[in-house]
């Protein structure tokens, strides 16, 4: 399954990056591949297969997720962004 992961604000600026295409079919698999492929975004982002308090992450533009057994499908876009990112 190759999920497009986008990111803004500090999880940008940790990753690198502003997005990364990655291999997982539920979320607390992708937030581990994130945490391998990005280790810095990993140490303030990730506890484990969650996120860290203070963080968020949306499917499709649609839903706000965070249950690490969430399915992904094919195609989806996951945005991680710290949850004051909007202002």
């Amino acid at each position: 399954m190759s999920i497009t992961v986008e990111f803004f604000g500090i999880p940008r600026e940790r990753a690198g990056a502003s997005s990364a295409t990655v291999e997982a079919a539920q979320l607390g698999k992708l937030f581990h591949a994130l945490a391998l492929r990005f280790p810095r975004l990993a140490e303030v982002c990730f506890e484990g297969d969650r996120l860290r308090p203070g963080y968020i992450a949306n499917l499709n533009g649609e839903r706000f997720i965070s249950d690490p057994a969430t399915s992904l499908a094919d195609g989806d876009a996951v945005l991680i962004l710290s949850a004051d990112a909007g202002g």
